[in-house]
């Protein structure tokens, strides 16, 4: 059993270790911030749209960094898991790219406040996180697909376009993964060929007045990859 004084020297050495300890790891995490919050990347426009989420409470629907609330979509990774032409869409008119599902305010953004919020996303996204969260899983799922020739049916693998992974599994499953707000795209190509689809992606409301798909941010060539992607897609290449 100790004695007074040295269950006091005791208590006083244990305090002091750890309290050294703790002041030695605080500042090797704060030696180690620049590095991997990739401080480089920190662009002037990435600090203006760090600005812009502080005055707008982003955090007070959505999580960042593992901090905010849990209203919203968590937005760590969401350059990886969204894109540039979406984020932007969404920053334009949410209830527009998902009618009568989204709840978030419509900001009146100037193009450069939602490029800058982009590049605030994308510095974020940046980041060395030690694995937290998980990167998004936007690995290509090939499809299966047949291609008729004189001879023979040729079978090939078609894998997802980027694209597809990050714009169009928000509303639309393929596989079984995806969300719930469109029509399933399994068999597609059965339903709908190449000149339809191709007129669809370039404006749903000019086919379908009523639909409740807007017109996606999306260049020519995203047109021609979903396009030949979607119509290859067919529920007879699926279950073979």
């Amino acid at each position: 059993m100790l004695s007074k004084s040295a269950a006091k020297a005791f208590f006083l050495v244990g305090t002091a270790l750890c309290g050294g300890t703790f002041l030695l790891l605080t500042l090797d995490t704060i030696k180690q911030v620049p590095k991997q919050t990739k401080k480089e990347n920190l662009t002037e426009s990435a600090i203006r749209g760090k600005d812009l989420w502080d005055k707008n409470n982003c955090m007070g629907c959505h999580t960042l960094l593992g901090e905010g609330a849990y209203y919203a979509p968590e937005l760590t990774k969401v350059y990886t898991r969204r894109g540039e032409a979406f984020i932007l869409a969404m920053l334009d008119d949410p209830e527009k790219m998902y009618p009568g599902q989204r709840k978030m305010v419509k900001y009146d953004f100037s193009e450069q406040e939602k490029k800058d919020l982009v590049e605030f996303f994308k510095w974020i996204d940046g980041m060395d996180l030690n694995g937290f969260p998980p990167k998004p899983n936007l690995g290509s799922v090939a499809v299966q697909t047949t291609a008729m020739t004189e001879s023979d049916t040729i079978a090939k693998k078609i894998d997802r376009p980027q694209i597809f992974n990050q714009m169009c599994v928000a509303c639309h499953t393929l596989g079984g993964q995806g969300g719930n707000i469109g029509p399933s795209l399994d068999g597609v190509g059965d339903r709908r060929d190449l000149q339809y689809i191709t007129a669809w992606l370039k404006d749903p409301l000019a086919l379908k007045a009523d639909s409740k798909m807007p017109k996606m941010p999306l260049s020519d060539a995203d047109i021609t990859e979903l396009a030949a992607f979607l119509s290859q897609h067919k529920t007879s290449t699926e279950t073979k």
